[in-house]
């Protein structure tokens, strides 16, 4: 079911946050789920549908900032920079967040405890930071911009020269963007993250037949994550899932080397917590402090929840991340069929220590 499940979400040209594809995508699961005799509902909230033009401002202000020597502009551009990369909610979200998105939900079981099986269905636009033969410095690049942006408001008073140029750096990256937004497409998404979808969505169809009291079972895909975790957001904001819930995100995993992540911050760190990353701890798979970007289990993380994101690397870095080969022809069965196999494995750790525990 995994690989055809990769298939029939790759017919689609893109899955674009907030894009009729990403609806159609919604559409395309929600039936899958009911032919398999599951009820779903849908959660609708606005969101960007990408991060560009918000970025393509913070770029800047930054820019402007340091050409003109201002600091106000220069710390409204770092205030910016600190929001976006932290992963907090934005002020200005208002003015972002126009578009519909949607997360789909299903359900089953009953008792006080929850798991929570989470994989995001939209895609992303390309951008130069992830082409192949820079991809693996992107961690470098970000941590240059995240001092530079730093360094610029204090330079605007006391080395003035040395702030313009960096303005001058931080208005090319504004360009970029603004090309960016034009020209880039959304890409196809088999790895990022359908990938994730098909696993999670076999656990949940696989799990529901044989789930043991006491536990409620949910499947949550979610929209817009890669415009900043706006459905999980939603899904943490709406109250439908019961209040701190084990929470297993599905990310990429379809090609490279698979690890459980055991916490993850661009700006700052938030170590995750609960059962299964002690169960993640006690099997053989690599452990993995995940700086590159965030996921959708931030927001919960964040709140105090029980959480666990697994991934694949190659090299360091997604497979095909965000990039115009992120296609199913990409992807490997095998790699799709032993995630789900150690996922398994932490959920029947988990659970059998939960009945030792009863007992």
């Amino acid at each position: 079911m995994q690989r055809g499940i990769v298939e029939l979400l790759s017919e689609l040209p893109h899955r674009g946050s907030a894009t009729a594809h990403e609806q159609a995508a919604t559409d395309t699961m929600r039936r899958l789920l009911e032919d398999e005799g599951h009820l779903t509902r849908t959660q609708s909230f606005k969101s960007p549908r990408s991060y560009g033009p918000e970025l393509l401002v913070i770029s800047l202000c930054l820019g402007l900032g340091g050409l003109t020597g201002s600091p106000l502009l220069a710390l409204i551009g770092l205030y910016g920079f600190y929001l976006m990369f932290s992963g907090k909610r934005r002020p200005w979200a208002a003015l972002t967040d126009r578009y519909r998105s949607q997360n789909l939900l299903s359900s089953t079981g009953e008792g006080e405890r929850a798991l929570v099986l989470l994989a995001h269905l939209d895609t992303a636009k390309s951008y130069y930071p992830y082409h192949p033969r820079l991809v693996s410095r992107f961690r470098a690049t970000f941590v240059t911009n995240t001092l530079l942006a730093i360094s610029l408001l204090p330079l605007t008073v006391g080395l003035p020269e040395l702030a313009r140029l960096i303005g001058v750096y931080f208005l090319v990256q504004a360009a970029l963007l603004l090309v960016r937004e034009a020209r880039a497409p959304f890409v196809n998404g088999a790895n990022d993250n359908a990938s994730g979808v098909a696993v999670a969505t076999e656990l949940y169809l696989d799990l529901a037949s044989n789930l043991p009291d006491g536990w409620q079972l949910y499947l949550a895909l979610t929209g817009s994550e890669e415009v900043g975790h706006k459905g999980a957001e939603a899904l943490l904001r709406a109250g439908d899932i019961p209040s701190g819930a084990m929470i297993l995100n599905i990310d990429n995993v379809g090609r490279g080397e698979l690890h459980a992540v055991e916490g993850e911050g661009m700006i700052g760190y938030i170590p995750y917590r609960g059962p299964l990353l002690q169960a993640a701890r006690n099997l053989d798979r690599p452990l993995l402090q995940y700086r590159l970007a965030y996921f959708d289990t931030l927001p919960f993380a964040r709140a105090g929840w029980p959480c666990l994101t697994l991934i694949r690397l190659e090299d360091g870095v997604p497979a095909n991340w965000h990039w115009p080969s992120d296609t199913a022809d990409n992807l490997d069965d095998a790699a799709l069929a032993d995630t789900y196999a150690y996922a398994r494995r932490l959920i029947d750790t988990v659970w059998a220590a939960e009945r030792s525990q009863d007992a």
